[in-house]
């Protein structure tokens, strides 16, 4: 008898299975009407940075503009600090850590459970601005303002369970205790495929441990981040705490160098690529900072002959595509059993074709927005011209729409030496490679220097403890395809990463260690 086959993507995953995105539709075209007393869209961009509770600009005077990437059109402009304004805004959090480490655990869960209450009273407004800055489709969006709440509302917990110890002594006059403090002044920088979330899971954690924050967005989604600054204001959390720093692109090496050089930082968390992440970890290195890196993922998702291969359809669906497909955590490779390959691929492409629409984020019927920005898409069109160049087949999509669009991909025949399966493609293309046995199919998933998550599905006990035991990544879904939430830690393995976040473990980022013995006793 089968086990039964576990639902992958909840939030894609309607009661049947032929209308995978139904519900997802509904959402979409009928989301609540903001609450009373919620707040416009409009009335949370702001075009300031914050800093020491209150709105400043650059003292540069310079600004840049924000975009939405799905029309092109300018959302509005905000500072463009550097250097001097970074150092500026560390000192502000030095000084406000003086005080914000006096404050018991009870008083900071209170603040962060307001903080979270406030986004949820406001997450559809919230959510416009989401997806103006971002693309990302209207309910997704909606997804990540409850995700991000989630953190807020963890760590408003977990703050009240930071506990130390107490060791047995070897010695009649000494006791021995462990204590654990918050470690300072924390750097951070967030990326744009989350700019809420990433937020809410660093700084939730860092305040919660009575930490304070100066924290630098991406130059794409800057006013999620300013959005969360007002209501954390608004919360009661008090000035200096939370700082964000806006800059261009052209700035962000200059006040990255800040963050991890200033010896009033003493911790640096920061989300994005691989290749940032090694040089900002060798730029803390002259301070020795605690660093917590969550960088590039090359996922496999594997499917395995017993597996429910419509539940995998479902899980491949919500595992590559959501947030078309630019999440760390997205599937990379899709490796399918010989005996299950061709059933695999028919009802993958024909999901893929029937359930997907591109469009504007706020459009209804949209599940599939636009990618970041154009240089995004010429990376895309790159790798599905090297896989079709080396043999490869087109089962559905394989081009650009227009602006910063991508049509969703699925790709047959992709070998192990293609780019879209040696590189994270961080785009909506999917390459399906064929495999043969359990021992065959682990060793190609693991032969990367990426470990961040990875996926599998099979109905046999034996082989899903044994394949997720094997598997080198820092998250496993097992009959899932969308596993992340607040409870649970989140990081990597090998090139994917240091620490965790979220979770229980995730405050432990955010605290040291002290040894205390007291004689004489």
């Amino acid at each position: 008898m089968k086990m039964p086959a576990f639902a992958a993507a909840k939030i894609f995953r309607s009661a049947s299975r032929h209308r995978l995105y139904s519900t997802f539709h509904k959402i979409m075209d009928n989301l609540a009407p903001p609450k009373a007393g919620a707040r416009a869209a409009s009335s949370f961009v702001f075009d300031k940075a914050f800093v020491n509770g209150e709105w400043v600009a650059a003292s540069s005077g310079k600004t840049f503009e924000v975009v939405n990437p799905a029309n092109g059109k300018v959302i509005g402009s905000v500072p463009d600090m550097d250097a001097a304004d970074t150092e500026k805004a560390v000192q502000v959090a030095y000084k406000a850590f003086q005080s914000w480490k006096e404050t018991t655990a009870k008083e900071r869960a209170a603040l962060l459970r307001r903080w979270g209450e406030l986004v949820h009273e406001n997450k559809e407004e919230l959510a416009k601005l989401l997806t103006s800055e971002m693309g990302k489709p209207l309910a997704e969006s909606v997804g990540e303002l409850n995700y991000g709440a989630g953190f807020l509302e963890l760590f408003a917990e977990e703050a009240k369970r930071v506990e130390g110890d107490i060791i047995q002594t070897p010695i009649k006059t000494r006791r021995l205790l462990v204590l654990k403090q918050p470690i300072g002044v924390s750097g951070m920088i967030t990326p744009w495929n989350f700019p809420n979330a990433m937020i809410t899971r660093k700084a939730g954690a860092a305040i919660a441990a009575g930490c304070t924050v100066v924290l630098k967005p991406a130059e794409d989604t800057p006013y999620s981040a300013l959005a969360l600054c007002d209501l954390a204001k608004q919360a009661g959390i008090p000035a200096g705490v939370l700082n964000v720093v806006t800059s261009s692109r052209d700035n962000a090496s200059q006040v990255g160098k800040v963050l991890c050089k200033s010896p009033l930082v003493t911790k640096l968390s920061f989300t994005g690529s691989t290749f940032v992440g090694k040089l900002l970890l060798e730029q803390c290195a002259s301070t020795v900072k605690k660093v917590s890196l969550e960088l590039g993922g090359n996922a496999p998702f594997i499917v395995f002959p017993s597996a429910d291969v419509d539940a995998a359809v479902l899980g491949a669906m919500g595992a590559k595509f959501r947030c078309s497909g630019q999440t760390c955590v997205c599937a990379n490779r899709f490796y399918i059993h010989e005996s299950i390959y061709d059933e695999f691929v028919q009802k993958f492409g024909a999901t893929v074709e029937k359930e997907l629409r591109m469009g504007d984020g706020t459009a209804p019927g949209t599940t599939q927005g636009p990618l970041i920005n154009k240089k995004a898409v010429e990376k895309i069109e790159a790798q599905v011209q090297d896989a079709v160049s080396k043999g490869a087949k087109i089962v559905c999509g394989g081009k650009s729409n227009g602006g910063n669009f991508f049509e969703p991909t699925v790709l047959t025949g992709v070998t192990d030496d293609m780019r879209c399966a040696k590189e994270e493609n961080f785009g909506p293309i999917a390459g399906v490679i064929k495999f043969k046995t359990e021992d065959e199919v682990v060793a190609l998933a693991n032969a990367t220097s990426s470990g961040l998550a990875g996926y599998f599905y099979s109905c046999d006990l034996g082989q899903i403890w044994r394949v997720a035991e094997r598997l080198e990544t820092g998250l496993v879904g097992v009959n899932e395809g969308v596993i992340s939430v607040p409870d649970a830690p989140f990081g990597g393995w090998k090139e994917s990463g240091l620490g965790r976040e979220g979770g229980r473990y995730g405050i432990d980022e955010y605290l040291e260690m002290k040894y205390v013995c007291m004689g004489g006793l």
